[in-house]
């Protein structure tokens, strides 16, 4: 019985799973979101990437300089075409990406949809496990292994499901908590202006780094 068939088989799912997530945005600047964003260069579909440099100098701004100067337009066009919903801003040098700060509802949702993922990866790896125990009883049938044995592959492959759900749980959990960890923080900065009234907000402006929660303690607090 090859057990590393099986292992492989539940890998290959939650590196999957970790793909996806990493293209969801979660209000900061990810360059994994730009992975299946191609350009046409000299007839070869060609990722991003591989064309230009891309960096992150603020927490929710990505910067493509491409390395030829003539696939500019290029870039723009596929990043327009493509599904990921942010309009590149073309200075003739480079393109700015900026990401917009995500409503408390929009990252609700976005947790709804990883959870959804992260059950389709379980799906996947209950499927592995399931043809493992098939490959394995069919091997018992064919007299290749004893009844004993077959109890031994069944526990084993269960033992490999069971750490690769665990794992999906973990994966789950951090991308769950890096999209809901601005309601955390803005919440712990609520608590703080309530507190502490005007040195609570004084402490709170020396934290706060965007004008999108600022304006979020503005309308939900009152000093």
């Amino acid at each position: 019985m090859d057990y590393n068939i099986i292992k492989e088989k539940m890998n290959k799912s939650i590196d999957n799973l970790r793909e996806k997530f990493a293209e969801v945005r979660a209000g900061r600047a990810n360059p994994a979101i730009l992975n299946k964003v191609k350009i046409d260069y000299y007839g070869t579909p060609t990722p991003i990437n591989q064309v230009a440099g891309v960096s992150v100098p603020e927490a929710r701004m990505i910067v493509i300089q491409p390395w030829d100067i003539s696939v500019l337009k290029e870039i723009e066009k596929a990043i327009l075409a493509s599904d990921i919903g942010i309009n590149p801003n073309n200075d003739g040098k480079v393109i700015r990406l900026a990401f917009p700060e995500l409503t408390e509802e929009r990252r609700k949702e976005l947790v709804k949809d990883i959870k959804k993922m992260a059950e389709d990866c379980k799906v996947a790896v209950r499927n592995a496990r399931r043809d493992g125990i098939d490959q394995a009883k069919k091997e018992q049938k064919d007299g290749e292994l004893t009844e004993d044995e077959l109890k031994q592959a069944e526990n084993k492959i269960q033992e490999l499901t069971d750490k690769a759900i665990e794992e999906v749980d973990k994966v789950l959990a951090n991308k769950e908590n890096e999209i809901l960890s601005i309601l955390v923080l803005k919440k712990k900065y609520i608590l703080m202006l309530k507190h502490k009234g005007a040195l609570g907000l004084q402490l709170v402006k020396q934290k706060l780094k965007t004008g999108a929660m600022m304006k979020y303690v503005n309308i939900h607090t009152k000093i």
